[in-house]
C-alpha cells in the first residue's frame, strides 16, 4: 500500500514539475511578445502627438528688442527665455552630463545600464544613495508631458515611467542631443522667479548669461536640478554648496576637472548675487507699458490670430517685439529727465512752502480750479489708496453686499455713490447739482433715491459714517512709511508722516512726458512717460493736456501755405474781434482774445516776432483772415491729429486744444521732413517663438505742407528758438507753450535728426507755479530738450550728424524770408510808416507783448 501511495505521489510531483518548467519556458518566449504588445497598447494612450513633440508647450517670456537688437525688457508670467545649445557654454554641458547622465551621448533616451543598476541597488538592495536610472531625455519627458500625473502608488509610478521611456525615444528621434539638453535646461524651474537656465544665471549671478558662468556657478545650477526647492541657494546655502561640490566631484571623476581645479573650486563660496527681474526693470518702462497694450490691440485682429483661431498671449507665448527705441538715446533721456525734474521739484516745493495748493485762491486768475473741486479730488485720491481700501473691506463691504441685493446701483471702489447719497440726505441739492453738471442722468438719480428708501440704507449709512471716522483717525496719525524722493539713486526714502500728508506730497510731484521721433522715418527713439515708473505708473506721453502756443505754428503754416504770406508780413498788435456772421466761423457771440495781462503795444510786428513771442493778436488775425477753422483742422489731420480732436472754434488759434505729446511730436516731424508727415511708429515687427513673422508695420506718410511753405515754417521756428540752447550743435528750431495759470509747460524741439516733444506739469491742473517765470514752457520743458540733445550729440555711439541741415527746396521759394528785402518792395511808404512805430533793438522787426516768452 505504501509503495502504491509513493508511486502515485511521485507521479504527481513529476507531473507538477513538468508543468512548471513548461510554463516557465512559455513565459520566457512570451515575455518579449507581451512586452512589445504592452508598449504598442501604451502608444495608443494619451501620449504627445507629433505636433506636440515638435512644439512643446512652454510658458515663455516675450522679449522687447531695441533698434540695435538689445533687450529692453520682457513680458512674462514665468520669466523664461529660451536659449540655444550654443548659448549654454562649455561648463553647463560638462557639469550636466557628468552629474545627471554620464552616457548621455551613447544611449537613445534610455540608459539600460543605469536602469539595471537602479533596479538592483535601489529596488532590491534598498540603497537610497545609489542614484536613479533616468536620463536627461527622460527628465525632459517628465517635465514636458508627464509631470502632472506623477504618483507615489507603485502601479501608477511604473506606468508613468514606461510613458517616459516611450516619450524619450520619440524625443531622441525628433531632436539632436544638443537640442534636448537645451530644452531641458530651458524648461526647468530654478525657483525664486528663475524659470529656465537664462533667468537662473541672470537672477543668481548678477545678470550673467549662461555662457558667461564660471565652472563653480554652472555646477551650482546643475546641482539644483536634483530638487530646486530643497537645494534653494537663498534659504539653504550650506546644503547647496555641498551639492555643488558633489557636481564638481562628478566632473573630476569624468575627467572634466583636474584634482587641483577641484580643490580650488570646492573651497570657493557660492558667490550668489541675487536679483529678480520685474516687469518694470530696465529702460523705458512707460514705453513698455504702452507697447504691450498696442501689441495686444494688433494681435486681437483676426488676421493676426494663431492658426487655431486663438489670440497670442504676450505673457506666455514667447513672442519677439521689435521696436525703434534707441537704447543710448533712451538712457540719456532718462538721466536728463531725472536731473531736470529734481531741480524743478526743488523749486516747486520752495515756491509753495508758505501756501497750500488745495486751498490757495489766485487774486487775478479767471480760470483757476475751484477749491471745492480740489477737495473732492483729494478725497478721491485718498479713497484710491491701499490703506483706505483695506479699511473699506473691513468696515463697508458687507453693507454694500446687502444693498446690492435690492438695488441696481454699481458701487465703485472710490465710494462716489455712497458719498453722493449721504450728502444728499444730509445737505440736499447734491443730485440736482450733479444733473445740472451732466455728471449723472435721471435714471441714476432715481436709482440713488431707491437705495436711500430701501431697507439696506440705514446699515449702509452707519457703516459709511464709521468708515469716515476711522479714515479720518488713521490718515491723521503719523506712521513710518516709504515715499518718493530725488535725494538718492533709489529715488525713495523712509520717513514718518501722516497718510494724508503722504497723499498730498505725492500729488505735488511734478510729472514729465517726452517723446522723440526721427522725422524722416517716423521712428520713435525715446519715451519718457513720467518722473518715476515705480511710484507713478501713469503715462504722460499718451495723456491729453492743453497744448497752448505749441499749436500756433499750425495756424501760421496754414496761412503761409494757403495764402503765400511772408514771415516778414506785419500785423498790428491790437485787439482782434471775430463777430457773429464773420467768415464761416458761425459764432453766436463775438470772440476777442486777450494778450497776456491785457497789454497791447499798438505797433506792427512781423510773423517772425509774433511766433517767437506767442503774441495772441497775431494768431487771432491770421485765423480771422483764413475765414474758417476748417483749413487749420484739415492741416492738423494731415499732420496726424484727428480733425475730431481739434475744436471747430477760432480759439484754437491760441492753443485751446487738448492733445497728447505723442500727437504733437508726430505733427512737428512734418516740419523736419520737408512737409511730409510720417506717422510715428515704435513697433516694427512681431515674431512668434519660432521666428515666423506675425506682424510687420507698413510706413504711413503723406504730404501735409508744400516744400516752400514748410521751409518758411522751419525758418520761423528757428528764429523762435533763439536763446537758452547753448551747447546744442547744428540747426535747431522749436516752440514753447504755456497754458492758462501756468498749468502746462511745453517745448517742441526741432532738429534735422530728431524732433523732441516735452510736456511738464502736475497730474492735477492746480499743481502749478503761480508765476510765469517759473511756470512757462521755456523754464519747465525747454531745458530738458537742451540737456538731452547735448548729451546725445556727445555720445559717439549715437550717429548724430550735426552738420546736416533742414531741407531747402531748389529754386525760388516764392516767399520772401529776408525782411530787409521785403521792406524795400512796392509798399515802402506803408512799411516806413509802420517802422516808425516799432520798438527799438528788435532784430525781427517789432516790439510786442511776450505772451509765452521764449527765454
Amino acid at each position: 500500500m505504501s509503495r502504491i501511495k509513493e508511486f502515485f505521489l511521485g507521479n504527481i510531483t513529476n507531473e507538477g514539475h513538468r508543468k512548471t518548467i513548461t510554463w516557465l519556458w512559455r513565459l520566457v518566449f512570451l515575455s518579449p511578445v507581451l512586452f512589445v504588445l504592452f508598449f504598442v497598447g501604451l502608444s495608443f494612450t494619451n501620449l504627445p502627438s507629433v505636433v506636440e513633440l515638435e512644439n512643446p508647450k512652454n510658458n515663455e517670456a516675450s522679449r522687447i528688442l531695441a533698434n540695435d537688437g538689445s533687450v529692453l525688457g520682457r513680458y512674462f508670467l514665468e520669466n523664461r527665455v529660451m536659449v540655444d545649445f550654443s548659448d549654454l557654454g562649455p561648463h553647463l554641458e560638462a557639469a550636466l552630463v557628468a552629474t545627471e547622465d554620464e552616457r548621455y551621448y551613447e544611449h537613445s533616451g534610455i540608459d539600460w545600464r543605469a536602469l539595471a543598476r537602479a533596479i538592483v541597488k535601489t529596488g532590491i538592495l534598498r540603497q537610497k544613495a545609489s542614484g536613479g536610472g533616468s536620463t536627461i531625455t527622460q527628465q525632459l519627458a517628465r517635465l514636458l508631458f508627464t509631470e502632472g500625473g506623477r504618483s507615489d502608488r507603485s502601479s501608477v509610478a511604473v506606468y508613468q515611467k514606461l510613458r517616459e521611456w516611450l516619450i524619450s525615444v520619440q524625443l531622441e528621434r525628433k531632436y539632436t542631443k544638443q537640442e534636448i539638453m537645451a530644452m531641458y535646461l530651458n524648461r526647468y524651474d530654478f525657483i525664486n522667479g528663475a524659470q529656465g537656465i537664462r533667468a537662473a544665471s541672470e537672477n543668481y549671478f548678477g545678470g550673467k548669461r549662461p555662457n558667461e558662468l564660471e565652472v563653480q556657478e554652472a555646477a551650482m545650477l546643475v546641482g539644483m536640478l536634483k530638487n530646486s526647492s530643497y537645494y534653494n541657494p537663498l534659504s539653504r546655502p550650506e546644503l547647496v554648496k555641498e551639492r555643488r561640490n558633489t557636481v564638481l566631484y562628478q566632473m573630476k571623476r569624468n575627467g572634466k576637472l583636474s584634482q587641483a581645479e577641484y580643490d580650488r573650486l570646492t573651497a570657493l563660496p557660492l558667490g550668489i548675487n541675487f536679483s529678480i527681474q520685474k516687469h518694470d526693470d530696465g529702460p523705458a518702462p512707460y514705453f513698455r507699458m504702452v507697447l504691450k497694450e498696442e501689441a495686444k490691440k494688433i494681435l486681437s485682429q483676426e488676421r493676426y490670430l494663431k492658426t487655431n483661431g486663438e489670440r497670442y498671449n504676450i505673457d506666455l507665448d514667447g513672442l519677439t517685439l521689435y521696436t525703434t527705441i534707441d537704447p543710448y538715446m533712451q538712457k540719456h533721456a532718462e538721466e536728463e529727465a531725472v536731473k531736470h525734474m529734481a531741480k524743478l521739484q526743488k523749486e516747486y516745493f520752495r515756491h509753495w512752502r508758505n501756501e497750500d495748493p488745495w486751498t490757495y485762491t489766485s487774486p487775478v486768475s479767471k480760470t483757476e480750479t475751484s477749491v471745492e473741486y480740489r477737495e473732492e479730488s483729494l478725497q478721491r485720491d485718498i479713497r484710491r489708496s491701499d490703506r483706505y481700501q483695506r479699511l473699506r473691506d473691513l468696515i463697508l463691504t458687507d453693507a454694500i453686499s446687502k444693498a446690492n441685493e435690492t438695488s441696481d446701483v454699481t458701487f465703485h471702489t472710490d465710494d462716489r455713490e455712497i458719498d453722493r447719497m449721504y450728502r444728499e440726505e444730509k445737505d440736499g441739492g447734491v443730485f440736482s447739482d450733479l444733473l445740472r453738471r451732466k455728471l449723472i442722468g435721471n435714471a441714476l438719480a432715481s436709482d440713488y433715491k431707491k437705495v436711500m428708501k430701501g431697507p439696506a440704507w440705514p446699515a449702509l449709512k452707519t457703516a459709511w459714517e464709521k468708515l469716515q471716522t476711522r479714515v479720518e483717525e488713521d490718515f491723521d496719525k503719523p506712521v513710518k512709511m516709504r515715499v518718493f524722493t530725488y535725494d538718492n539713486a533709489r529715488m525713495e526714502k523712509d520717513t514718518t508722516m501722516t497718510p494724508l500728508d503722504s497723499v498730498r506730497y505725492h500729488k505735488m510731484i511734478l510729472q514729465i512726458g517726452s517723446m522723440s521721433v526721427e522725422p524722416t522715418t517716423g521712428y520713435v527713439r525715446t519715451w519718457i512717460g513720467g518722473s518715476n515708473f515705480k511710484w507713478f505708473q501713469f503715462d504722460h506721453v499718451t495723456t491729453k493736456r492743453q497744448v497752448g502756443s505749441t499749436f500756433k505754428p499750425l495756424i501760421y503754416a496754414t496761412s503761409v501755405d494757403l495764402r503765400g504770406i511772408s514771415p516778414c508780413f506785419e500785423v498790428l498788435d491790437a485787439p482782434v474781434t471775430i463777430a457773429p456772421g464773420d467768415g464761416s466761423f458761425y459764432l453766436r457771440e463775438a470772440w476777442t482774445p486777450r494778450n497776456a495781462n491785457d497789454n497791447y503795444s499798438g505797433n506792427f510786428m512781423n510773423l517772425y516776432h509774433g511766433l517767437k513771442n506767442s503774441v495772441n493778436t497775431v494768431s487771432a488775425y491770421l485765423m480771422q483772415e483764413l475765414g474758417s477753422t476748417e483749413p487749420v483742422r484739415t492741416l492738423a489731420e494731415n499732420m496726424g491729429i484727428p480733425k475730431s480732436e481739434v475744436p471747430d472754434a477760432p480759439s484754437i488759434a491760441l492753443g485751446s486744444v487738448d492733445l497728447t505729446v505723442q500727437q504733437m511730436t508726430g505733427a512737428y516731424t512734418t516740419f523736419g521732413n520737408n512737409g511730409i508727415f510720417n506717422k510715428p511708429v515704435f513697433l516694427t515687427k512681431i515674431e512668434d517663438r519660432t521666428g515666423r513673422v506675425i506682424y510687420e508695420y507698413v510706413p504711413e506718410e503723406r504730404r501735409a505742407i508744400s516744400p516752400a511753405a514748410n521751409f518758411v515754417m522751419v525758418r520761423m521756428l528757428q528764429q523762435a528758438s533763439v536763446g537758452a540752447l547753448g551747447g546744442v550743435k547744428g540747426p535747431i528750431g522749436g516752440k514753447t507753450g504755456t497754458t492758462n495759470d501756468q498749468t502746462d509747460g511745453w517745448y517742441m524741439g526741432l532738429t534735422p535728426e530728431l524732433v523732441v516733444g516735452t510736456w511738464v506739469g502736475g497730474d492735477d491742473r492746480w499743481q502749478r507755479f503761480r508765476s510765469l517765470s517759473y511756470g512757462s514752457g521755456a523754464h519747465m520743458a525747454k531745458p530738458f530738450f537742451r540737456e538731452f540733445v547735448k548729451a546725445a550729440q556727445s555720445d559717439e555711439r549715437i550717429a548724430w550728424n550735426t552738420e546736416r541741415d533742414f531741407y531747402r527746396p531748389r529754386g525760388d521759394l516764392g516767399i520772401e524770408l529776408d525782411c530787409a528785402a521785403y521792406s524795400s518792395g512796392d509798399n515802402d511808404d506803408v512799411l516806413e510808416a509802420r517802422d516808425s512805430l516799432l520798438l527799438p533793438d528788435d532784430p525781427f522787426g517789432g516790439g510786442g507783448i511776450n505772451n509765452d516768452p521764449d527765454f
